[in-house]
This record gives structure tokens, sequence and C-alpha cells, in this order.
């Protein structure tokens, strides 16, 4: 009689999912804040910063950059009459051309003798942003100058200033950084040729920085504003040599559909509190 040995399994109950822990990007600005925009002295720029500004505890350090004195001495005081409890610091810059030591000097003087550590968000808008030469076509544009001074004012210092302040306030718990960016990003505009090139690597540079620094608590968010009745759509209504966007524009304002800034700062506040967004992706005002 031949011995078989039986091998007996059994198979194991069914192993429930793992729990996932979903991580999300919903910003508490009801906290006492370091809180830096650039293009502050008017349009978009002006109204994030009062509005925002709004939302801090006392103690918290609101610093204007822009090359307007006068522009930034009344976002200044727009802030203080809707939140007297903060701290407004202004300087008049030109971003073109701005030094990474003139930079880092900014960002001591606003915060004088305070450890960074007392803040539970540092929050940084880039909105700084010009639209270039729209008199041209892409291939009248040869003058590396002209260029060089773009690129300088819409990326270059951006990226320096973003550096600058993420290692200013690396202790800093929650690190928030917000690239006011474009359609135009996405697609190509006739006679915006600067502009949409500036736009697309401006936003592929957070994009990466969002990959980057997940892990060292950054959030990053790429908002698009939508057409918003600013003097730079003011000036491609009227100087575009592209007729297409001369008459998109006018049409807008012909029919009362451009965004007024009041709307889109509101829209951009909506997302930011509810984490309406993922890091580095690109929303847009018309996405909610």
């Amino acid at each position: 009689m031949s011995s078989e040995t039986v091998t007996s399994t059994t198979t194991p109950a069914a192993t429930p999912p793992a729990a996932t822990t979903t991580t999300t990007t919903a910003v508490n600005l009801e906290q006492v804040a370091y809180f830096l925009v650039t293009g502050a002295s008017r349009g978009i720029g002006a109204k994030m910063a009062i509005e925002t500004a709004r939302k801090f505890k006392a103690g918290s350090v609101v610093v204007l950059l822009a090359r307007s004195a006068s522009g930034l001495e009344s976002t200044r005081a727009e802030i203080l009459a809707v939140n007297p409890h903060v701290t407004v610091v202004t300087s008049s810059v030109d971003l073109a051309t701005a030094s990474k030591e003139l930079l880092n000097e900014i960002l001591d003087k606003s915060l004088g003798k305070q450890p960074t550590d007392r803040f539970g968000l540092a929050c940084v808008i880039h909105n700084v942003g010009t639209v270039g030469n729209i008199g041209r076509k892409a291939t009248d544009l040869d003058d590396r100058t002209e260029w060089e001074q773009y690129f300088g004012t819409n990326v270059f210092t951006v990226a320096v200033l973003n550096s600058c302040f993420l290692r200013k306030f690396q202790s800093v718990p929650g690190k928030l950084v917000i690239n006011i960016t474009s359609k135009a990003c996405l697609v190509p505009f006739q006679s915006m040729t600067y502009y949409c090139a500036g736009k697309a690597a401006r936003e592929m540079y957070f994009r990466v920085l969002a990959e980057e620094e997940a892990a060292a608590g950054v959030t990053v968010l790429n908002y698009s504003p939508g057409p918003v009745d600013t003097d730079m759509t003011v000036d491609l209504q009227a100087n575009s040599n592209a007729p297409e966007i001369r008459d998109y524009f006018k049409g807008l304002r012909d029919t009362t559909t451009i965004l007024t800034t009041d709307q889109t700062t509101a829209k951009f506040l909506h997302i930011l509190q509810n984490g309406l967004f993922k890091s580095g992706d690109h929303v847009d005002y018309y996405d909610h």
C-alpha cells in the first residue's frame, strides 16, 4: 500500500483593502501668517492681497512688492482698513533686475527680529507679470535684449524669489506657493508670443517644484484667473496686432462678461480654502 502525502492548504479570508490616506490641499488662512504678494500695487495682485489678508490672525506680516510706491501704499491702506491687526510692509522694487541679495534683504527687513517659526503659514503669490510686445508677430521678435528683459521679469526673478522665500521659511509647517498663470500657457494666442512663452516656462517651473517639494510640506497652486478687467487686457484690446484678440476683449467688455478682480479673487479663495486642486495643477477660474 503506497502512502501519499497530502498537503492541505487553507484559503485565507479576504483581506480588507488597506486604508488610503487622502491628503487635502485645503488651506486654513485663519492663522498667523507671513504673506508676500508681487505685483501688489493694482489689479489682481492688489485685490488678492487685500481679500486674503482680511482672513489672517493678529501678528501676521503682509509684504507687498511692485514698482509703484504710491500703488503699494494704496493697497497697504486697504489691507489695514479690513484687518488692522496685521503688519503691512511695502517695497518698491523692479523685479526685472532684482538680485538674490536684494530679495533676501527685503525678506530679512520685513521680519525684523521675529523668528520664522512663529508663523503657521508662509504664503507667496507670484502675481507679477507683463504682456510683452504685442505689436509684432513671433517672426519679428529678434531682439535678444528684449527677450532677456521679458524673461527676467516674468520667469527668472520669479524663480529666484521663490527659492529665497522657501529657504527662509523652511521651518514653517505650512508653505503655500501660488503662481498666477494663464490659459495662454496652454493655448497659443496671436500677438502674445512673449506672454505665452513666459507663462508656459513659469508654470512648468512650479509644476516641477510641486513634485520635488511635496515631502517638505510645500503646496503649489497654478491659478488661471480668466479674462479680467485689468490694464493688461485694456492694452491687448487697444494694441494687439491680431484683430481676433482685439475683438475678443472688446466683445467681453461690450457684453459685460469680462471678469472683475472681485470675482476672480473670490473664486481663488474658494478653491484654496476648499482644497479644490492637486498640488502643482493648473486650475482655471472656469473649472469650478
